[in-house]
């Protein structure tokens, strides 16, 4: 039990965690994500397989998939970094934010399509908590958990407790 709270445990609780609240707020809370939301998913889900695989490996390999999900993590942090930076008019964001892809072959297919999708627009945030995007707390979220992962991984490598 030691080995895995001192192992991948930690990270997989939390990433599970992360990506049931983004589920919950948009499934259950009715928020839509725009493009780079999806994005900034992608690391968290890989993380989580990773870490599922790890938990199945000794200290080295753990090590070795800990140091990638730190990878994932900064990675992560990057898009987080842009999307902030989109939220505020800092950086532009890319043609899909706030286009949805046209895909109908008549003008009522293309009007059922427009009308029943809503446009998600990355520049204005769907939610947020002391003026903070959910954007934002992915960006602090994914950081710390970069280090923590990094921390763990050296932790492993070195065989300590």
């Amino acid at each position: 039990m030691e080995r895995i709270l001192r192992g991948p445990g930690p990270v997989l609780a939390v990433s599970l965690a992360i990506i049931a609240t983004v589920l919950a707020s948009q499934y259950i809370g009715g928020l839509e994500p725009c493009i780079l939301c999806y994005y900034q998913r992608y690391p968290w889900y890989a993380i989580i397989a990773l870490m599922v695989v790890a938990l199945a490996l000794p200290a080295r390999g753990q090590a070795v998939l800990l140091g990638a999900a730190a990878v994932l993590f900064a990675v992560g942090t990057v898009i987080a970094v842009y999307h902030v930076g989109v939220e505020h008019k800092v950086f532009a964001g890319p043609a899909a934010c706030g286009s949805a892809t046209i895909t109908g072959q008549s003008v009522d297919a293309l009007r059922a399509q427009i009308v029943g999708k809503p446009v998600v627009r990355c520049d204005q945030p769907a939610w947020t908590l002391f003026g903070i995007s959910m954007a934002g707390y992915n960006l602090v979220a994914s950081a710390a958990m970069a280090a923590l992962s990094l921390w763990l991984a050296r932790t492993a490598w070195k065989g300590r407790p």
